[in-house]
């Protein structure tokens, strides 16, 4: 469970790496692994199909790192589907050729192709992730990413005895992207998954063939009495949100997105697609055999995958026959708990740590978020569902956005996404059941270098309210105010919390409500920020910012590396 580094691997006997390794700071190091996308066959809940993995693993492996160094991540592609892999929560200091998403930053990596992710890891530590940024390959391609401190500097909380990764998933039976094609087809929602896991496994909760699982399709972790053990929780679902609990044992929150937070003691936390969370747990209740459970939380009318997944927390020396105790879990629609559990994260914000807030803005976004039907000939049903941002459902263009942006190519994207709402409306009244009629194109919004940045996220009932966890790649944000209702311009920031709010890579906008975050956008490039559930994305929930040069190359967009994929 403790992290284990990588050696130097053999390529980096080369002349161009061996220059590489010279010019390092004495305290980094230069890190290598090899990505092989290839195609595995994965049974669970009984059915046996072929995945699409990270060199045979489910989950991918994970990514070891301390603060300072440098990774190069050799990724190819044996698998029939292109594929590309975002480094979720990396800032990517103006190398955004290494980010990752499709179509955004790079083209895909196609069929017996590779790309090399050359990433320097800045002024981070803590829990991130990886996965797949194209397709739905994200259900079965992901892993963790793990960045310690530098060398002698100790974590802000007593130090513990081990580490695990517990990270959560969602299974389809069938495969998914035969699922998602077949409902494009027809303009509705794909069927949720079978299951939710952790660490790849659904648990023992799953009837399978008239009995239930083995101990081998269910991770065990076993702690000893006495013992401090920090669990990095990432959740990796591709459409849910979920609570996550553990029988018997509270939990010390003490990092969110690889931020520091100020500690505090819970029974169940809430985690959304793309989030991460570190908790301190200490093994001091009576030996015995303890789940760990995770659930969605959902408090819209919507359907999704409700069906618990469990694992096993041991104590060392009690026997695998003794029957675990479940955790008291929130009720799938507790909103109450969601919105008191995130009212409670507050960002370290001490000399070693600051929380350096925004206080003066340069450029006030608000952006509603919406669901609506549009006419679909091609569609059995004659319409689909489609999800816009200030009513523009995004269009993927064919080449990536930041090679158009660093070549000055024409015609790929326009810059005039709108700063508010086209149509201003009561966002969360009565239902709205017919669509505004949403508008189509590739539209960015372009930010002054360095600009401070203040986005408001509004949900809205068109159609239904719903909570939606928000992406915003490049960056770290400050989340310094969320509410019911409508976003009040005039009393609402008077509320913000300027001091010590919660500094995230991805955040959920609660039902029927909103959320306002602030950043620099100090980093040049185009930075994608999107939904971060599947389905909405693949709906058109999203946008990106082109984040415009400084005055000096070291405020621009790096040169694209040789090996960028072609489109």
């Amino acid at each position: 469970m403790m992290p284990r580094y990588r050696g130097l691997g053999g390529c980096l006997l080369s002349i161009s790496l061996f220059i590489i390794f010279l010019s390092f700071p004495a305290n980094a190091a230069l890190k290598t692994y090899d990505f092989n996308i290839q195609v595995n066959n994965v049974s669970r809940l009984c059915h046996a199909k072929p995945i699409v993995t990270v060199n045979g693993m489910f989950p991918g492996p994970t990514v070891y790192a301390r603060e300072g160094d440098q990774l190069l991540i050799n990724v190819t592609n044996h698998a029939q589907y292109n594929i590309s892999i975002h480094w979720h929560g990396l800032k990517q200091f103006r190398n955004g050729w290494a980010d990752g998403p499709a179509y955004i930053t790079q083209c895909p990596v196609q069929t017996g192709k590779s790309y090399v992710y050359n990433i320097t890891v800045t002024g981070q530590r803590g829990t991130l992730w990886w996965h797949a940024h194209i397709l739905w390959l994200r259900a079965t391609v992901y892993g963790a990413i793990v960045i310690m401190p530098e060398k002698g500097t100790p974590f802000p909380f007593p130090q513990p005895y081990m580490e695990t990764n517990i990270v959560l998933g969602e299974w389809w039976n069938q495969d998914v992207e035969r699922i998602v094609n077949e409902a494009n087809k027809l303009g509705l929602p794909p069927l949720p998954s079978d299951a939710h896991t952790i660490n790849g496994k659904p648990g023992p909760l799953f009837p399978c063939s008239e009995k239930f699982f083995t101990i081998a399709d269910t991770f065990a972790m076993e702690v000893e009495y006495g013992k401090t053990y920090l669990l990095r929780i990432i959740n990796a679902a591709l459409n849910d949100e979920l609570f996550f609990a553990i029988a018997g044992h509270s939990m010390t929150v003490v990092e969110i997105d690889a931020v520091y937070v100020k500690p505090f003691t819970t029974q169940a936390i809430l985690i959304t697609p793309g989030q991460t969370t570190n908790v301190l747990i200490k093994a001091d209740r009576p030996p015995n055999r303890y789940f760990m459970a995770a659930r969605a939380f959902e408090d819209a009318p919507i359907t999704v995958d409700n069906k618990t997944a469990t694992a096993i927390l041991q104590y060392r020396g009690i026997p695998n026959t003794v029957l675990p105790t479940l955790p008291l879990l929130p009720a799938s629609n507790d909103t109450k708990f969601a919105l008191s559990y995130n009212s409670k994260l507050k960002s370290l914000n001490t000399p070693q740590f600051p929380a350096n807030v925004p206080l003066q803005i340069d450029r006030h976004l608000f952006y509603t978020i919406g669901l609506g039907m549009n006419k679909c000939p091609t569609c059995q049903n004659g319409t689909q569902v489609v999800a816009s941002l200030n009513n523009i459902t995004f269009v993927m263009p064919k080449v990536g956005l930041l090679q158009a942006h660093y070549f000055n190519t024409s015609g790929v994207f326009r810059t005039d996404f709108p700063d508010k709402p086209p149509t201003p409306f009561n966002y969360t009244g009565a239902p709205l059941t017919a669509s505004l009629g949403t508008t189509t194109g590739t539209r960015l919004t372009k930010l002054a270098f360095n600009s401070t940045v203040e986005v408001v996220l509004q949900d809205t009932n068109l159609l239904f309210v719903e909570s939606h966890p928000f992406h915003l790649h490049g960056f770290n944000f400050f989340v310094v105010g969320t509410g019911i209702g409508n976003f009040d311009p005039q009393k609402d920031p008077a509320k913000f919390n300027l001091v010590d709010p919660p500094e995230r890579n991805t955040v959920g906008v609660p039902t029927g409500g909103w959320i306002a975050f602030r950043f620099r956008a100090d980093n040049p490039g185009v930075w994608f920020m999107h939904c971060h559930l599947e389905l909405h994305t693949m709906w058109g929930l999203k946008m990106a910012f082109v984040v415009e040069n400084g005055k000096s190359a070291e405020e621009s967009v790096l040169p694209p590396p040789k090996d960028l994929p072609p489109c």
